[in-house]
């Protein structure tokens, strides 16, 4: 890389045009913005400061960091993966090789739940939440930091997720309201919750490796892979959800783009009903909640 041999340090500027350049060149489809996060975040700054701090000079320390970052990316490796971290709706979460890296889309999900959540907080005081498949913690620690009446469990079957949601509990200081456990689906999971939460693997299997190599090589795949039509995780969820959903409670799922009605059916079989269908920003079904019937 043409910043490698100079002994003079680069300006911050510098890095970042190079990185775009680079970004662009590899025909990757967020290359400035990416070539923003990716540089402000390896040297500790805002996306703001990083502009109004151009003219100032990079160690040859950073530079040799910012220039690793160019090349994890390159490779496909996602931005928040490089960083080790990600915002989620206003909460910086760590992430790990088995979680999932929190999407936008998914803070729909929290959108959705929380009206329900604090009706019932309205009415029952102080209330329990279930997430399952955890991952970063990102669905049930937003809920927690919006509803200060709630308490949750976000189980996951993977001991790294479940080690990365504590810490990241603990990072926004909601340890004292959240409890990981270690748990397939409902198997380890006891008591009756007011809110049961998800964003399980819904992608068919045949479908996975045709994602993007960000999501193949980066992604855990037992966070992605639904079975063969996609709907496994859902079917597991609606079999038990109403053992251990109180009366008056809530599931609420994300799914795929092109599953409202079979999500729908698998969940009307199992004695729910659909509350409530919200679309993405793509216009795409994304986010469902039901109630027992």
């Amino acid at each position: 890389m043409s910043m490698g041999g100079k002994q003079a340090e680069p300006t911050v500027s510098q890095m970042l045009s190079e990185a775009r350049r680079l970004f662009t060149e590899a025909g990757i489809e967020s290359a400035a913005a990416d070539a923003r996060v990716l540089v402000a975040g390896l040297l500790g700054l805002s996306t703001t400061a990083i502009v109004t701090r151009g003219g100032e000079t990079v160690t040859n320390e950073q530079a040799t960091l910012i220039e690793q970052g160019i090349e994890r990316r390159l490779a496909h490796e996602p931005v928040h993966r490089i960083l080790g971290e990600r915002e989620f709706y206003g909460l910086p979460l760590s992430l790990s090789a088995e979680t999932l890296e929190p999407r936008p889309d998914t803070e729909i999900l929290v959108d959705t739940v929380l009206p329900y959540l604090r009706d019932l907080a309205n009415t029952e005081g102080r209330i329990h939440i279930l997430d399952l498949g955890t991952g970063t913690g990102a669905i049930c620690l937003a809920l927690l930091s919006e509803c200060p009446e709630a308490s949750g469990v976000g189980s996951d079957i993977s001991a790294d997720a479940l080690r990365t949601a504590q810490s990241n509990a603990e990072r926004n200081g909601l340890q004292d309201r959240f409890e990981a456990i270690q748990s397939s689906w409902f198997d380890s999971i006891h008591g009756t919750f007011h809110a049961i939460v998800s964003n399980p693997p819904y992608i068919a299997s045949k479908v996975v490796h045709t994602l993007a190599p960000e999501v193949t090589k980066f992604d855990p795949l037992a966070a992605l892979d639904g079975g063969r039509d996609g709907l496994d995780a859902y079917r597991t969820i609606a079999k038990d959800a109403a053992r251990f959903i109180k009366p008056n409670g809530v599931v609420g799922l994300e799914i795929g783009y092109d599953q409202r009605n079979d999500v729908t059916d698998v969940f009307e079989a199992e004695g729910f009903k659909l509350l409530e269908s919200v679309k993405d920003y793509g216009q795409n079904d994304r986010a469902l909640v039901f109630a027992l019937k």
